[in-house]
Parts: C-alpha cells; structure tokens; sequence
C-alpha cells in the first residue's frame, strides 16, 4: 500500500517548514501542534498522502462539498485569533475535527459543531483515538452555533462564507475574536472583534476556501 510506504512525519515537517514558518506563522505553540497532530489520520479514505499537501482538501463530494483548510490558512488563522489557554473556542464546520486537534493544543476547551452526521462521527472517533480530552464534537445547524455552551473567547468558522448570521457572534464574549474567509473575487481571511455589543471585522491576508453552503448570502428577491 501506498500509504504504507508514506513517510508521514517527514511530510509533516515539511508541511510546517515550507507552508506554514514560510507565511508568517511565528507562534511557537501553533508550531509545535501541526508537527505533531497527524493530520494524515483526519483524511477521507485513500486520501492520506495528501494531507500535507498545500491545498483545501476536500472531505465529501458533490453540490456543496466540504473541504479541510489548506495548513497555511488554518495556521494563519489560528495566530490571529490569539488563543489564550483560556479560551473558550467554538468551531463552526469542523468536518472531520483537525482543526480541533489543533486548537485543543491551545485551549482550554473547544466546541466543535458540525452538521454533516458523518463528518461528525468521524471527527469524535479521530479525536477519541488519538486521546484529545477537551474537545466537545456537536452535531447541528452550522448557523445556529453552540449556544449551551457559549459565550466563547475565539470563533474559528472553517470555511468560506458570504455572510455570518448574529446568532453565531451573539455567542461571543466581549473581546472576543472571530476568524474565517469571505468569500468572493479576491477572497480574504477575516479577523472580527467583538467589543461593547458591536462586532467589526479587517482583512488579514489574501486566502481561498470551500464555500460553506449555511453561509452562502441569501438570494434576494427580484421583481
């Protein structure tokens, strides 16, 4: 078998040396988590090998397929969100929990909410084997957030989207931060404060993601 013969922790350090230290990503914590989580154990079936690989990798197929974010991306985004090891964190779209993995390394918890049955069913097995204690994986409506266990420090929604519903940055804590891409032409990765019950957001970096299809902007009406 291929993946047999795959040298995955070369593939990691190569992954971090020329994709992540490469763009910016200093934080020695961030650093430290994707040299040792094995991502290859968060790929589809048979598609292992390319998990280091500098792209979004995609996790189902077909109208509004999900992918897991190209390791720059997520390690960008992550830096931004200054994760405190007291953060509270949710994840919206964990698909299969890598990112979870991460963050958990950072955290002092992290929900991880996913509306895909089966991406979530997986994300709970990889992260159960692998002994990740403080991660919480919900099954839900990707716009209806987690609110049981809100309010939340850091919001990492792990997709592209062309609109974020308050119902999710109602669920922030004040100075709260908020990360993603948003979508378009010339796609950006977004960092959102929350500060006095008012939420603004800039660009961070020039980035590409699957689109989400809960956060895709409602058609308007035409008469």
């Amino acid at each position: 078998m291929l993946t047999e013969m795959f040298d995955f922790a070369q593939a990691r350090r190569m992954m971090v040396d020329s994709q992540v230290r490469t763009s910016d990503v200093t934080d020695p914590a961030i650093i430290s988590a994707m040299l040792e989580i094995p991502r290859e154990r968060f790929a589809p079936d048979g598609k292992a090998a390319l998990a280091y690989l500098d792209l979004d990798l995609p996790l189902t197929s077909g109208a509004g397929r999900r992918c897991m974010l190209k390791p720059m991306v997520l390690a960008k985004l992550v830096q931004a969100a200054e994760v405190a090891d007291t953060s509270r964190v949710l994840i919206v779209g964990c698909g299969t929990g890598y990112s979870a993995a991460l963050l958990a390394r950072l955290a002092a918890s992290v929900v991880a909410l996913e509306e895909d049955a089966a991406l979530a069913r997986s994300a709970m097995s990889t992260l159960s084997s692998l002994g990740v204690a403080n991660v919480t994986v919900e099954a839900g409506p990707l716009t209806g957030g987690a609110p049981k266990s809100a309010p939340y420090d850091v919001m990492l929604i792990e997709g592209a989207v062309e609109h974020i519903p308050e119902a999710l940055t109602a669920q922030l804590s004040d100075d709260a931060r908020l990360v993603c891409v948003k979508a378009g032409p010339a796609g950006k990765a977004m960092l959102y404060r929350r500060a006095a019950g008012v939420l603004s957001g800039r660009p961070i970096f020039e980035a590409s993601a699957c689109v989400l299809p809960a956060f895709a902007a409602p058609h308007a009406f035409v008469f």
